[in-house]
């Protein structure tokens, strides 16, 4: 098993804590944090890889209805994280995307590994990933089937994402999109549904934002009906 480290969350999570600290405080907690990790979360895991978000996204190119994390550029980033990234580059070999999002390399690495690697994140988007995933704050394992992947991804298209400022249909969160969903099976029943609540366009938008690539530059596209 090769542990796949979402490492921006990483970044954040030791940037904020150590923000009032110097940088080599910074830069011990993280080494700390990250060997705890391997030494006592992760040890079934004879590899690791770590992942990071370079400065180009695809996304801000796809979103028509809302700027893609337009709600964030006000937002104070840590101070440290440019250090911590740094650190995490040369020290541990991390990677940093290219066009697109860590999530999507990370996406992208666990399709290849066919049920070998473990996503270690935080965060619920990954939940449309089928295989393995680690929450290193809950300490909770659990493993994503292909079609609880699907379905968390279309209940993803119909309630948006407020962190990354993509809209969905007003009022509708999580539990009002899982009833939307609940008694349907296939994906090409998942596609109709959110078509007729908000329409084609908007679907095909929501989608691309929202899906993690498998292959490289890949492009979510709406179900066939050969499918």
């Amino acid at each position: 098993m090769i542990a796949l480290i979402d490492s921006d969350i990483l970044c954040y999570r030791v940037g904020a804590v150590t923000e009032e600290e110097n940088e080599n405080t910074a830069i011990e907690t993280m080494a700390v944090y990250l060997e705890d990790m391997l030494m006592f979360d992760l040890l079934d895991c004879e590899e690791h890889e770590l992942f990071l978000t370079g400065k180009q996204n695809f996304r801000f190119d796809v979103a028509v209805t809302a700027p893609y994390k337009g709600n964030r550029k006000d937002v104070k980033k840590p101070k440290h994280l440019p250090l911590l990234r740094e650190y995490l580059q040369t020290a541990w070999g991390a990677s940093v995307s290219d066009g697109q999002e860590a999530d999507d390399d990370i996406a992208i690495r666990a399709t290849e590994l066919k049920g070998e690697g473990l996503i270690v994140s935080i965060d619920k988007d990954f939940m449309q990933v089928p295989g393995w995933h680690y929450n290193f704050v809950k300490k909770v394992k659990k493993e994503v089937t292909p079609e609880d992947g699907l379905r968390f991804f279309y209940k993803q298209i119909l309630m948006g994402d407020s962190a990354d400022n993509i809209k969905g249909i007003h009022r509708v969160g999580e539990v009002t999109a899982t009833k939307m969903l609940a008694e349907l099976k296939t994906e090409q029943e998942f596609y109709a549904c959110c078509v007729e609540a908000m329409g084609a366009e908007r679907v095909l938008e929501n989608g691309r934002l929202l899906w993690l690539r498998r292959t490289a530059d890949q492009m979510w596209e709406p179900p066939s009906e050969e499918k």
